[in-house]
């Protein structure tokens, strides 16, 4: 396979690269319905809880790539901050099932949990977004654990996702829905092309 050269994102300065089965590492695998080919890595600038600039990088199919660069440009502007930003892959296996897990991420070739369905992050077109003040709810079921306190989207904390702001209006303009908005189970740090 040839790799083809970087380039950089329309109007945003954040690098956009390819990517290999040996850069996915364990967030991919043969069989995955998207193959490294398929993926870019977008190196991302973003502030910290700190307010420090921090860099990061997300994994994406390259089709969304210059869209999710430019979310992550708006959001940087705004001074939305965002606790880490680093690809599934890079990550020690298993991590997102430790306590205190808080990434924000793109690509990982999984199935949508319980199911055999691939996820929408196993085609490179969802992102979760500071997991653990935006957690999955269906039910009693809350994703990460012990992060109930959050399910009050009143609380107003930076970092958590509201319906109207800056990281709302950015996945609206390049035509991603968010998990929030979904009638049954609420996923508040999901963003995804389908809207799934």
């Amino acid at each position: 396979m040839v790799s083809t050269p970087p380039t950089t994102a329309v109007d945003t300065g954040f690098a956009i690269l390819p990517v290999t089965a040996e850069d996915l590492a364990h967030s991919w695998h043969e069989g995955c319905p998207v193959g490294p080919e398929d993926l870019r890595r977008v190196e991302v600038v973003h502030h910290d809880f700190s307010g420090a600039t921090r860099t990061g990088a997300i994994v994406v199919h390259r089709d969304h790539a210059e869209d999710v660069a430019w979310v992550f440009e708006r959001l940087f502007e705004a001074g939305y901050p965002i606790a880490s930003v680093v690809p599934i892959g890079e990550l020690q296996q298993g991590a997102e099932d430790e306590p205190g897990y808080d990434n924000t991420s793109g690509f990982h070739c999984r199935f949508v949990e319980g199911t055999t369905r691939w996820s929408e992050h196993a085609y490179g077109a969802a992102i979760d977004i500071n997991v653990h003040l935006n957690p999955y709810v269906r039910g009693d079921y809350v994703w990460p654990a012990g992060t109930d306190r959050y399910l009050d989207r009143g609380l107003g904390e930076p970092g958590m996702i509201v319906e109207g702001d800056a990281v709302t209006r950015a996945f609206d303009v390049i035509g991603w829905g968010w998990g929030g908005r979904w009638r049954s189970a609420k996923d508040y740090q999901h963003f995804s092309a389908s809207g799934r």
